[in-house]
C-alpha cells in the first residue's frame, strides 16, 4: 500500500517575514508530530505586502530556504514551500517561486508561476501581476519516489486546464495549487475548479491557501485536499492552522482504471500543434 500522511498549512501571512517563518515553522513541527511525511504551504508564505521585489530572496541560500531546509532535515520531511519571491538576475521583477525540499534538506526542484494574474475589467478593477512578477516558462513535475509524482502550479494557474493535463501525462498523481485567492472569486470558483482538475486528471489536488485580510483584499481561505474521484477529503476553516489527511496513491490507479480519462484521449483530433498551423 502506498499511503502516507500529508500536512497542509493555511496561513495569514503579512508583512513581517520573520513572524511568517516562525508561524510556518510551528505548523511544520505540529504536522511532523502528527506523522506527516510531506507538508505543503500556501502562496506567498514568507511575505504578503506591496513590496514583492524588496522581499525577494536567493533560492537556494536565502533566509526562507535555510529555515525550511533545516526543518526538512530535522524531521525527515518533504516540504512543498508554497511560494516565495525569488530574485531574478535578468529582470527587476522577481519570480513567484515554489521550492521543493527533500528530507535531506536539499532543493530538488523549483517552479516559477507561469500565468500572471492580469485582469482589466472595463469600468472596473485593474490588476496586472505581470508588472510586479516575472512569469516562468517551464512546466515542472517532480517524481519523489517516496510521496508521489508532483505537478507544480501556483494560484491563478488553476484556470488553465491544459497545464494540469500535461503534468498528468508526464506522470503527476498529486497536483499542488498553493494560492492567495480573493473572496469574490474564491466563493464561486475555488472549489469547483479544484475538484474539476482532480476529476479530469485522476489526481489528488492539494490546495494550501492564505486566509485573513491582505493589503488589497480579503483572502478566501478554505484550503482543500481533493481525491482523484473529486471528493473534498479535508478542508480548513477560516483561520491559520495545519490539518492532516491521508494520501493513497493506489487509489489514483484505481480511479484511473474506472474512468480512463487519460487513456481515452484523442490527440490525433485535437493536437495543439495542428490547430496552431
Amino acid at each position: 500500500m502506498r499511503k502516507f500522511i500529508i500536512g497542509v498549512i493555511q496561513m495569514d501571512s503579512q508583512g513581517d517575514v520573520d513572524e511568517n517563518l516562525k508561524t510556518a515553522s510551528a505548523f511544520i513541527e505540529e504536522a511532523a508530530a502528527r506523522g506527516a511525511k510531506l507538508v505543503a504551504m500556501p502562496e506567498n508564505m514568507h511575505y504578503v505586502g506591496l513590496e514583492s521585489a524588496a522581499h525577494a530572496e536567493e533560492i537556494p541560500g536565502g533566509k526562507t530556504f535555510l529555515v525550511m531546509s533545516a526543518l526538512a532535515k530535522k524531521h525527515k520531511l518533504w516540504l512543498h514551500c508554497g511560494s516565495i519571491y525569488e530574485k531574478n538576475p535578468n529582470d527587476a521583477r522577481p519570480y513567484n517561486c515554489t521550492m521543493i525540499i527533500n528530507p535531506d534538506g536539499e532543493l530538488v526542484a523549483k517552479y516559477h508561476k507561469i500565468h500572471p494574474f492580469d485582469v482589466v475589467i472595463p469600468d472596473g478593477p485593474v490588476n496586472k501581476e505581470s508588472d510586479r512578477i516575472c512569469p516562468g516558462n517551464e512546466i515542472v513535475t517532480v517524481d519523489t519516489k517516496e510521496v508521489g509524482n508532483w505537478g507544480l502550479s501556483i494560484c491563478y494557474d488553476i484556470r488553465f486546464a491544459e497545464l494540469y493535463r500535461l503534468m498528468a501525462l508526464e506522470g503527476a498523481n498529486i497536483l499542488f495549487t498553493p494560492a492567495d485567492f480573493t473572496m469574490p472569486t474564491g466563493k464561486d470558483h475555488w472549489e469547483t475548479i479544484l475538484r474539476t482538475r482532480a476529476i479530469e486528471n485522476g489526481c489528488y489536488v492539494v490546495a494550501p491557501a492564505q486566509c485573513g485580510v491582505k493589503p488589497k483584499f480579503q483572502a478566501y481561505a478554505n484550503s482543500l485536499v481533493v481525491d482523484p474521484w473529486g471528493n473534498v477529503i479535508a478542508r480548513a476553516s477560516n483561520h491559520p492552522q495545519v490539518f492532516t489527511t491521508e494520501i493513497d496513491l493506489d487509489y489514483v490507479d484505481k480511479v484511473r482504471n474506472q474512468t480512463f480519462t487519460l487513456a481515452n484521449r484523442r490527440p490525433d483530433v485535437y493536437d495543439l500543434k495542428k490547430t496552431e498551423k
